[in-house]
């Protein structure tokens, strides 16, 4: 009897061991759950992070020596596993502002420490998004000073990075390349087909990382993760979501969002689905009057009528709408596996090109309309991962994913007939396997293969909107596939706690076929096709001579291989030249060099610097071509300067990223962003002009104050001038979109905004959230932007949780 009772007695002080596994983190100040802590075990490796309630099994850390656990914005702990299994399973973590603990995956595809990688990094969360409100993932990336963003209208958002933008940056989300084999070198607006609402965190990583992800990664890698499904951790299900409604006056924009989270022990499913109306936006009040929009264009009678605008504030059609669907299953069939499979789906409606609507010809309007057509992004991603330990690796990942990608150009002179549609369509697939392993205690290696495969099809329809006969046009792209095939190996070795070592090297071989239609325009060519090689690597260091001090130092290569919008492409860059098709190109490559600083006062300041230099040889970039042998041709009606994408030009880039972050008492707190970037660019005559994408200095200030379930952000965010000289060669002649200086030349002036955000938990279930943007209403447009941007904004947001 007594054997029985003490058997008894085991088995059940067995079953509670087994429960009390699950540690719950939360808020030190406010109790209040903690999601997406990261806690990381080098010994063995391991990385796990906290779900929506805070939870997350330590059973997985069994045998660990040492677990770090970070979250960004609070102060990094080291426990052992006996520390977090013992006592109530509660760990609480203290608010820390300037806290530059935070796991970074993008610059590895693993987990690593941000302060143990030697490139600049910057990381955004979930609780940004709900300060900021951000209309777009553009605005929420422009709101981090660190990302200058352009906008040719209300629907878009182009970042530039380190005097970089468009296909010389490269977008990842889930871990998938978005970019595809029609990023151009002009203004792209992809970004906005993610959904800021479902982004659990955002990562960018400056300067080169074509060594992990091939080509375009020259300035900078963003990478979107967005919300993933959470399992229970006891037989009953976990099911939690929210639900968002948003109002904001400059554009009267109406958003809905909702998600839920079903999670079972094995399986979870989590869904999320947002719906944007905008109408026209409204500009402010103080400001250049070159900006001011007295009339627009509107169809009357058959007949384009020019219309006086009765607010000239408003920049009419600027308008759109857009929704985003998102649905999740992940499975967990044993405690080494996880399936997760994920389908996205972003459609716009079509929205005008700003821009185009404010340029004229001989004194009138020179379109009657000019729209893109709805912007449609979809993609299946199925990523299996591993996480036995074995000969070959620790941990493997394997993705596979589809994407479709939709855009179109719908275009009509002023008061002519023919309404132009270009449309344009790419089918993505890729697959990757990505591998990492520890080798003894200060070596992890990591390496893998990638297979991109774009299908790139474009057509082209001409339509008489008086005798509403349509016809085939003349298409934008020539039929074409683009395909790259990359392998890579990287380690980051610890010589001591002090010193580590980052190298990595990649081999990538890239082709592109494509087929053109000699039935619109007499090419020398009906086919062209690519078959090359680029190989790219890097080395960097991080030493720290103390918690004080942290310094690092990165040397890099990266390239840009030719896709179809370079080689292929014709269209008209801007007014009085066209853009013909070029088979003669090689990859571009970028040598690049960074040198940062970061020290730690006490507890309550933090200051940080970094210097880099990049140099662009075999750059691809415009320049004017001959076609035939003539240097010119009849296109869109009139006589036109033809130019070409070629291997034409060198350039450089050099600038400075700094900031600071100043913990005061009583919860208030101050940093700041600073970025300035100078870049050059070779012309054809030898000479050299300012870079097209290097912004002008720019940054944003921040005073923040908490108390417990409130947080308060007064920010002022500035950009410099440029003046005429400063501007590149190409936009000294756009003049429709620039301010008049008093020699009559266009030029971009400086601005400021200053901006109120604030929120405010009022109980488990409900959070408000309301700002005032550019508070004194100021009348300014970004550079190189077409659009003027918001007015005096009212945003009022209502969050309900369950």
């Amino acid at each position: 009897m007594k054997k029985s009772l003490l058997l008894l007695g085991l088995m059940v002080g067995w079953i509670q061991l087994s429960n009390s596994q699950i540690l719950t983190i939360v808020n030190e100040q406010t109790g209040e759950p903690l999601q997406d802590v990261s806690l990381m075990s080098n010994h063995p490796n391991h990385i796990e992070m906290t779900n929506a309630e805070g939870q997350i099994d330590l059973s997985n850390f069994a045998e660990s020596t040492a677990i770090q656990i970070f979250l960004f914005g609070y102060k990094k702990e080291v426990k052992t596993y006996a520390d977090l299994a013992s006592g109530n399973l509660t760990l609480q973590l203290i608010p820390f502002e300037f806290s530059g603990d935070a796991i970074i995956v993008s610059a590895s595809k693993w987990g690593q420490n941000s302060e143990n990688i030697s490139s600049h990094t910057a990381y955004i969360d979930q609780r940004v998004v709900t300060l900021q409100n951000p209309q777009t993932t553009a605005d929420l990336l422009g709101n981090s000073g660190e990302i200058f963003i352009q906008k040719s209208q209300l629907g878009g958002g182009s970042p530039m990075i380190r005097g970089f933008s468009t296909n010389r940056l490269l977008y990842t989300i889930d871990g998938v390349r978005m970019n595809n084999a029609i990023f151009r070198g002009g203004n792209i607006q992809n970004v906005i087909s993610l959904d800021a609402f479902a982004i659990e965190r955002t990562e960018i990583v400056f300067g080169p990382g074509s060594v992990m992800y091939g080509s375009d990664a020259i300035g900078a890698v963003m990478s979107f993760q967005t919300l993933k499904p959470e399992f229970s951790y006891t037989s009953k299900p976990s099911i939690f979501g929210s639900a968002t409604t948003r109002y904001a006056t400059a554009t009267n924009e109406k958003t809905m969002h909702f998600d839920v989270n079903i999670g079972f022990q094995k399986w979870a499913f989590l869904t999320s689905f947002s719906s944007n109306e905008f109408g026209d936006l409204k500009m402010g009040s103080f400001g250049p009057d070159e900006y001011l929009r007295p009339f627009y264009v509107k169809r009357i009678d058959s007949t384009d009528v020019i219309v006086t605008n009765e607010d000239p504030r408003i920049q009419k059609p600027t308008g759109y709408s857009q929704f985003n669907l998102m649905q999740k299953i992940r499975f967990k069939p044993s405690k080494n596996w996880i399936f997760e499979y994920g389908f996205h789906y972003s459609e716009t409606s079509s929205y005008s090109r700003y821009d185009r609507h404010i340029r004229y010809k001989n004194g009138l309007p020179r379109y009657g309309e000019w729209s893109y057509g709805p912007q449609k992004w979809m993609m299946n991603n199925l990523s299996i991962v591993n996480n036995r330990s074995t000969d070959m690796y620790d941990q493997v990942t394997i993705r596979l994913a589809q994407q479709s990608f939709e855009e179109s150009r719908i275009s009509r002179d002023f008061n002519k007939s023919n309404r132009e549609t270009r449309v344009e369509s790419v089918y993505a697939y890729s697959i990757n396997a990505d591998l990492y392993k520890s080798i003894g205690k200060r070596n992890t290696i990591s390496y893998g293969l990638e297979a991109v495969l774009n299908d790139v099809h474009s057509k082209g329809l001409d339509e008489n909107i008086s005798t509403g006969i349509v016809t085939s046009g003349a298409s934008r792209y020539p039929q074409a596939t683009w395909a790259s095939y990359g392998i890579y190996v990287a380690n980051q070795f610890e010589q001591s706690h002090h010193f580590i070592v980052n190298t990595g090297v990649r081999y990538n071989q890239f082709t592109l076929d494509a087929v053109f239609d000699p039935s619109f325009y007499d090419l020398p060519f009906t086919e062209a096709a690519l078959n090359n090689g680029a190989l790219t690597g890097n080395l960097g260091l991080v030493y720290k001579p103390n918690e004080k001090w942290v310094f690092n130092a990165n040397l890099a290569t990266a390239f840009r291989s030719p896709n179809v919008d370079d080689m292929g492409k014709i269209f008209d860059s801007e007014p009085g030249s066209v853009v013909v098709p070029n088979p003669n190109l090689e990859a571009e490559y970028a040598y690049s060099g960074e040198l940062g600083v970061s020290k730690y006062f006490g507890d309550y300041l933090k200051m940080d610097i970094t210097g880099y230099y990049t140099y662009l040889n075999n750059a691809l970039v415009r320049r004017n071509f001959k076609l035939n042998g003539a240097d010119s041709i009849e296109y869109g009606g009139e006589l036109s300067q033809v130019q070409a994408i070629q291997n034409a030009a060198i350039a450089t880039v050099y600038g400075i990223q700094t900031g600071f972050s100043l913990s005061l008492k009583s919860g208030f707190g101050v940093s700041s962003r600073f970025n300035y970037q100078k870049g050059e660019e070779e012309l054809d005559n030898g000479t050299v002009s300012p870079s097209r994408h290097a912004a002008p200095w720019f940054g944003i200030t921040r005073m923040t104050y908490t108390y417990k379930d409130l947080r308060l952000e007064l920010n002022c965010q500035y950009t410099g001038e440029k003046s005429f000289e400063e501007l590149p060669a190409e936009e000294q002649s756009k003049d429709f979109i620039y301010a008049i200086d008093s020699n009559g030349n266009p030029y971009s002036p400086a601005w400021y905004t200053l901006n109120l955000k604030a929120a405010y938990k009022i109980n488990s279930i409900f959070l408000l959230s309301a700002g005032v943007e550019n508070i004194t209403d100021q009348r300014y447009r970004s550079y190189s932007s077409g659009i003027v941007a918001p007015g005096r904004n009212l945003i009022f947001s209502v969050k309900a949780s369950f």
